[in-house]
């Protein structure tokens, strides 16, 4: 979910660098225009992968007349540089984090952005703004919204007389269907990544089934029933070979969908440009179907800027990230749409959004609205991990979800118990 969220990322690995090279490392900057007054600010942001990205934050930052913004662009292993930097008083002032984590909250290592937000606080998407909220204070403000979407081509449905699925058993049949109707042509039924799903699909079909990963009173969300028998679906899909597997490139990447390699695809908005332009209107977009007594769901993510408790500046710091993340909308529209394509974290910028107003990416922002989820503060990466393995052990192995999920509520009832302290 969140962790797959950003594929805007560049995952290059900075294999074998020292923790101090990793610290001392500069981007190539800078944000300043000189003319700026005040003190020196450094920005950091991870390593987008979108031409014209870079260039944009840097205009941000040299527009800014308060203080001296210098923009560090950080290859590499963003969340681990970061984490360490934080550490350190060789970090910087103002940066972009995939949270923060809770540990980092607690710990004390980044500054309550509370204040800052306030004056549009209710504005903001509530599911990718609660998981940076702890004891009803802001850590972080969200940038711009990655989702995550069934893209399904209508004229290998309309062919196989299937109907786009709008719940998982209708899913099952309908990847089922798709697969047999179109087999002489090599074309599967539904691709979910070429792990089958394990990786990219994450709680999305607890949610489905209208659970949770945590509850909002802090307890284990899919203790029940309902969690093993939709995880058992999604392990039928690969059981009968409905899914493609062994695609050239992965679930983020649309090229499967667009060469005709399956019918339906998991991905994320950022493919719909690409989509929309090989295939014209064959094709609509869905959220993940619902099962049972659930809703359809989506799963939502925003990296956010945050303000190191380390900083020297740390007034000098909010008072930046409010001007560029909460006032300055202008550039959080520029910065979602004028690039790759994503969703403004402000609701109102995403309704307002010409090339979201209409079509898939309309329906698109529809969904996220009404039906996004994102992983909650309390789902901690040994409890992630943990949900992780098993879900892979059930849908490629097709080990019992029921005895895999037991193991699975017991590690995270343990981790539960240990972050809360």
């Amino acid at each position: 979910m969140t962790r797959d969220i950003g594929r805007r990322r560049l995952l290059g690995v900075a294999g074998g660098a020292a923790l101090t090279a990793v610290l001392a490392a500069c981007g190539s900057n800078t944000g300043r225009n000189g003319k700026s007054s005040g003190p020196e600010l450094s920005q950091w942001y991870h390593q987008y992968g979108e031409p014209g990205t870079e260039q944009a934050v840097k205009r941000y930052a040299a527009a800014y007349g308060k203080a001296r913004v210098s923009v560090q662009w950080r290859p590499g292993d963003y969340d681990r540089q970061t984490a360490a930097a934080l550490l350190t008083d060789s970090g910087p002032d103002v940066f972009e984090v995939n949270g923060p984590k809770l540990d980092q909250i607690k710990g004390g290592q980044v500054v309550d952005l509370t204040a800052e937000i306030a004056s549009a606080r209710d504005d903001f998407n509530q599911a990718v703004l609660a998981p940076k909220i702890w004891q009803d204070k802001v850590w972080a403000v969200p940038q711009t919204i990655d989702t995550q979407l069934l893209f399904y081509r209508k004229s290998l449905l309309k062919a196989a007389g299937v109907e786009p699925p709008r719940s998982v058993d209708e899913l099952v049949e309908a990847a089922r269907t798709l697969t047999a109707r179109h087999r002489k042509d090599k074309v599967k039924g539904l691709f979910l990544g070429n792990d089958g799903g394990a990786a990219v699909l994450g709680g999305t079909p607890l949610f489905a089934a209208g659970l949770s990963l945590i509850t909002e009173d802090g307890k284990v969300g899919f203790d029940d029933p309902a969690a093993a028998r939709v995880l058992g679906k999604i392990r039928q899909l690969y059981a009968d070979e409905s899914l493609l597997l062994g695609a050239p490139t992965d679930w983020s990447d649309p090229a499967a969908f667009v060469q005709g390699l399956t019918a339906m695809q998991w991905s994320g908005l950022w493919a719909l440009p690409q989509v929309k332009k090989a295939l014209g209107d064959d094709f609509g977009v869905l959220p993940f179907p619902e099962d049972g007594a659930g809703k359809p769901a989506v799963p939502v993510g925003a990296y956010g800027s945050a303000v190191s408790a380390r900083s020297k500046h740390r007034a000098e710091a909010k008072a930046f990230v409010k001007w560029l993340w909460v006032d300055g909308t202008d550039k959080q529209e520029d910065f979602a749409l004028a690039y790759g394509f994503h969703i403004p974290a402000r609701t109102s910028l995403a309704k307002k959004a010409k090339q979201l107003r209409e079509g898939a990416a309309a329906d698109a922002v529809s969904y996220a609205t009404r039906y996004g989820h994102a992983e909650p503060l309390l789902w901690t990466t040994p409890s992630s991990t943990a949900y992780q393995d098993a879900l892979n052990r059930i849908i490629k192995g097709g080990a019992n979800p029921e005895s895999e999920l037991k193991g699975v509520v017991r590690k995270v009832e343990a981790e539960l118990q240990r972050a809360k302290k």
